[in-house]
């Protein structure tokens, strides 16, 4: 990356739940404009890294910073202010199922932006949808639109906001193939449009291949390796490679 700027920055994390050690102190330094695929198998606490993150989960032990700020350690007030510049892509897209689409986007933004005018909102409103290539679905209910078109409804209420950080949980997940490479190409929209910094958490090695710039591997607790797609898996490491086997990639 030409800009060095570190956007979110973690020093020897460490978090478990009663005897269950989850992180093990890892370290992983985000820099603006990048996309930074977590990877590694359910359960090896992915999700937990992005909730420490967002401050949604107190770490045990270790540094977490985002936007210059130590997430565990500012007041309530300051975090809610930082939470605003966080994008948080839910694995099941989270959306209002008693609102329609325009409702569903109009929410965070009545919310947080109290001086926007009725115009302002409709706007918004319009030009993420336009972004997300759904403007025909403003007026449908969610149980109307394809679990994709769901996915990217709650990227789209997310964008609304113009967040500085996206953090993507499992965004492929239970899509089919040709979706799941819609998807992974709005990533890299909204990385280019938005000019965002993201983390993406995913055990899809094709989404983790085509959207980061940086791959992170977790297992047992610990980044194993750190590095392009190419550099992660270019290893005689037996773990690595079984978790590549396991995956069906299609290299073409």
């Amino acid at each position: 990356m030409d800009n060095k700027e570190v956007i979110i920055s973690i020093k020897d994390l460490t978090k478990s739940f009663g005897s269950l050690s989850v992180l093990k102190g890892i370290d992983l330094e985000v820099y603006k404009g990048e996309n930074v695929a977590v990877l590694g198998r359910s359960g090896t606490g992915k999700s937990v890294l992005i909730k420490i993150i967002s401050g949604l989960l107190k770490p045990d032990s270790g540094t977490v910073k985002v936007l210059g700020e130590e997430v565990d350690k500012i007041s309530n007030t300051a975090l809610q202010k930082l939470r605003l510049k966080i994008g948080f892509s839910f694995q099941s897209s989270a959306l209002y199922d008693s609102m329609t689409v325009r409702q569903n986007l109009e929410f965070p933004l009545v919310r947080n932006r109290r001086n926007l005018s009725k115009q302002d909102v409709s706007k918004a409103i319009e030009e993420v949808l336009n972004d997300v290539g759904l403007s025909q679905t403003i007026n449908q209910m969610p149980s109307e639109l394809s679990g994709g078109q769901r996915k990217r409804i709650g990227i789209a209420r997310t964008l609304i906001l113009k967040p500085e950080i996206m953090l993507y949980d499992e965004p492929t997940s239970g899509l089919d193939p040709i979706t799941s490479i819609e998807i992974n190409n709005l990533i890299l929209q909204v990385q280019k449009e938005y000019n965002t910094t993201s983390i993406i958490i995913t055990h899809d090695l094709t989404c983790a291949k085509h959207t980061a710039d940086k791959v992170a591997m977790l297992m047992d607790g610990k980044f194993l390796s750190q590095g392009s797609f190419k550099e992660v898996f270019s290893t005689d490491n037996e773990s690595v490679k079984t978790f590549y086997d396991y995956n069906f990639i299609n290299d073409k």
